[in-house]
């Protein structure tokens, strides 16, 4: 549905996007993530024809978006990140505007309208005046406006920003929903939401492509990034000394605490290697300590994403 090829763009002497490529295929919801500054916002202004490229080629369902940009446009529902409304609009009166903007015909105005209104959920402000509405409220007339017209492609942009965890829910399980015949390429900041619902994510930073695939593979990936939990009874350095020999572990944090008469003490160990669990268990026993707990936690896509796109923790792996 989507093809980026090399695709770039320049301010001045400041290079934003850099030669990005990328295929989000047909029916895919596609997370778009990386840090603020990144060039998600150019890249999306680029791809629905808000923003010229500075060189490269962009795709739409077939269509050349540089070449037919009228065309391409007709295939995508855009959501951005600050949504432009008529304030002085009632929310029903502003869709129906929309609707003819976007060529649809007057016979499929009010079904379409009436369709998006209770898609995004703002069937009950239909009447209201936009300016009147909470910043959740106009982020769901945005997510209206995007799907009037039933587009067979969703470009949204910090689409919950704003909302409360219900109306979050509410907006995620639309998402899902509109997959079964859309595809949605979806910019967030909530790394949660990206594992909820996408089915590929693609991590920008500094305007490049650093990373892609399903969340679960990146989070097999992520070498070094799974830990390993553990709480027990005894002296704080007797434990520090039993963990610092095991192999393929790294003390990330350790402390103790007064329990009683004794110190509980807890640490949190970065393990490269997958038997690091059943190697500290043996270390610990064999030091003569007491070990109350003792886990495994797989790295997040929050880790990855930092790993991936933190310039603090690139330099001191590059120093490794």
């Amino acid at each position: 549905m989507i093809e980026v090829r090399n695709l770039s763009k320049n301010y001045g002497n400041h290079r934003a996007v850099r030669g990005l490529t990328f295929e989000v295929a047909q029916g895919e919801i596609c997370g778009f993530l990386g840090p603020n500054g990144a060039g998600k916002s150019t890249t999306l202004r680029m791809i629905t024809g808000f923003l010229e490229p500075t060189e490269g080629a962009i795709t739409i369902g077939g269509v050349d978006a540089l070449a037919e940009p009228i065309e391409a446009r007709r295939k995508i529902g855009y959501m951005p990140e600050a949504c432009p409304l008529y304030p002085e609009m009632r929310v029903a009166e502003y869709l129906r505007y929309r609707a003819e903007l976007k060529g649809l015909r007057s016979a499929k105005i009010k079904e379409r309208v009436d369709k998006a209104l209770h898609d995004a959920k703002v069937d009950d402000v239909a009447d209201r005046i936009i300016g009147q509405l909470s910043k959740g409220y106009r982020q769901r007339v945005g997510l209206a406006d995007a799907l009037v017209a039933d587009p067979p492609l969703l470009i949204l942009d910090e689409p919950t920003a704003g909302l409360d965890p219900n109306q979050i829910r509410q907006v995620r399980e639309l998402i899902k929903r509109l997959a079964a015949d859309k595809t949605v390429f979806l910019s967030t900041h909530i790394l949660p939401e990206v594992e909820a619902i996408c089915d590929r994510v693609l991590i920008l930073n500094k305007g490049q492509l650093v990373s892609e695939g399903d969340p679960a593979r990146l989070r097999d990936g992520a070498t070094g990034q799974e830990e390993v939990v553990l709480s027990g009874r005894g002296d704080e350095a007797a434990f520090r000394a039993a963990l610092e020999v095991v192999e393929g572990v790294r003390i990330k944090s350790i402390s103790g605490r007064a329990d009683g008469e004794r110190t509980l003490v807890s640490a949190t160990l970065e393990a490269s290697d997958p038997d690091a669990a059943e190697h500290v268990f043996r270390a610990i026993a064999d030091a003569g300590l007491t070990l109350r707990e003792l886990r495994r936690k797989q790295a997040s896509l929050e880790d990855v994403f930092s790993r991936l796109t933190t310039k603090e923790r690139a330099a001191k792996e590059e120093e490794e």
